[in-house]
């Protein structure tokens, strides 16, 4: 057991064993940073509902949205039903440098808020396309995708800004007015199909990935409860790269892999805030809410798909 230490009345311990495997960081390394960025990424934090992704010694990382019965009585929380666990959760609310604090000394390495505020299950705030190329390709690749949906925007006068995902794609993200849910979530699918549209070749709304013909994915299912990884969030993957901003007209000049704990936190306090990137809140284009309406649900549309395929490969198997 090593010593413990205390920041902001928060007992820190094991500060010196390594993060995870192939991390090429130590617990105290995660803690040092995620305090260094506290004023960058805890607005990214605050009032929304929260899923970490911890890495405990000898365990495989794993998401955690139901907040521990362990949990000091101070942390914030909230309960909202999660549709994917048909069941109520409490999740945490990340509002200040302590609660910060204690999710890295529980190693949280990643943090996920949704994209609806605690109380406002039914509006959302962000329209986020994640954009996803294909194994093995490069990550200019997945830059010229993430300008196709800045130009889809930009002919709806409309505005969004770009991190790396922290694996091998970027994210856009669009911050818009108060927004139902359903409404965004229609907006998210026309917005992706028009990005589609300007470039075939290159990008692809499919959601069966045997169906993308090695295009970059244009995923459109991020809405309402959904999460989407933190800027400035750590990741648990070798190197423990981190979601950084990317100013649009810096792209050509990043890769992913840029971006670590060990220089993350440097680059934060001499680059342009996240917050200062992203444009103000913007109304939705009416036009998109309507073209959305008339695009399938993905997910729902696979599982319809699957369900035929299934069916067809069992009248195949039956006996004439």
């Amino acid at each position: 057991m090593g010593k413990e230490e205390m920041r902001d009345g928060v007992p820190l311990t094991n500060l010196d064993q390594p993060l995870f495997d192939g991390a090429e960081a130590t617990k105290r390394e995660l803690v040092d940073y995620l305090d260094a960025v506290r004023d960058v990424i805890l607005p990214e934090l605050r009032g929304r509902p929260l899923s970490v992704i911890r890495a405990l010694r000898g365990q495989k990382p794993f998401m955690q949205k139901n907040l521990p019965k362990y949990a000091p009585p101070w942390l914030e929380r909230v309960t909202m039903w999660a549709e994917s666990s048909h069941r109520d959760v409490t999740y945490a609310l990340c509002e200040d440098r302590r609660s910060l604090l204690w999710f890295a000394n529980q190693r949280a390495v990643e943090y996920h808020p949704t994209l609806v505020r605690a109380g406002e299950w039914d509006r959302c705030t962000r329209l986020v396309l994640d954009i996803d190329p294909p194994a093995g390709s490069v990550f200019t690749t997945a830059v010229r995708a993430a300008r196709l949906v800045g130009r889809a925007l930009a002919e709806l006068g409309m505005a969004g800004a770009v991190k790396t995902s922290g694996a091998k794609g970027l994210h856009v993200v669009v911050p818009i007015r108060d927004t139902p849910i359903e409404h965004a979530a229609a907006a998210t699918r026309a917005l992706a199909a028009r990005a589609e549209r300007l470039d075939p070749e290159l990008a692809t709304t499919a959601f069966v990935r045997e169906e993308r013909g090695g295009k970059v994915f244009l995923d459109d299912t991020r809405v309402g409860g959904a999460t989407v990884v933190a800027a400035y969030s750590p990741r648990v993957r070798a190197g423990t790269p981190v979601s950084f901003p990317v100013a649009w007209e810096d792209l050509d000049q990043v890769t992913p892999a840029d971006f670590t704990l060990r220089n993350a936190a440097t680059l934060a306090l001499s680059s342009e805030p996240w917050a200062d990137l992203l444009p103000a809140p913007q109304p939705v284009a009416d036009v998109l809410v309507e073209e959305g309406r008339e695009i399938p649900v993905a997910r729902v549309q696979a599982m319809h798909e699957g369900k035929r395929r299934a069916r067809a490969l069992r009248a195949e198997g039956e006996p004439g």
